[in-house]
């Protein structure tokens, strides 16, 4: 009787076996981090929406009062609130000072919202110069140039 060597076929078998769960083991993963990263993806896009409307809420509001004027603009119009739908979920707040001996007036603008369970807010900071008479274009450069800059 001739003996014959063990068959190679289960080796064989038992090796594919292991390539197809380290395989299959490597796509969980790489799968796992995929939607990982459009999960912050889509999370950055929104807070970069919330950041952009915040944006052009605090524009209207300073377009407000340059259009209205700095003078008596707290006393004539609310300089705090909600935003007007559909941004009701925005609070506005002005802050008006200077214009003393018409110097131009300190006008800050700061929106505020909630994301993510936590409160976020813009503000931006301007000079603009007080109404002088019924002049229809009067001159309004600052004394100094402003250093953006800094």
């Amino acid at each position: 009787m001739v003996k014959r060597p063990l068959c190679t076929c289960r080796v064989r078998r038992g090796m594919m076996l292991a390539d197809i769960v380290i395989a299959v083991v490597l796509l969980g993963i790489t799968l796992a981090v995929m939607v990982g990263m459009a999960g912050r993806a889509i999370s950055e896009q929104h807070a970069g929406e919330q950041y952009q409307a915040a944006a052009m809420l605090i524009d209207e509001q300073l377009n407000l009062v340059l259009s209205r004027g700095p003078d008596s603009y707290a006393s004539r119009f609310p300089t705090e609130g909600a935003c007007d739908p559909p941004f009701e979920s925005f609070r506005y707040k002005i802050d008006i000072s200077g214009g003393d001996t018409g110097d131009a007036y300190l006008v800050s603008a700061t929106v505020t919202w909630f994301a993510g369970g936590r409160p976020q807010s813009a503000t931006v900071e301007t000079r603009i110069a007080p109404r002088r008479g019924e002049e229809p274009d009067p001159e309004r450069r600052p004394p100094e140039v402003v250093d953006r800059l800094q």
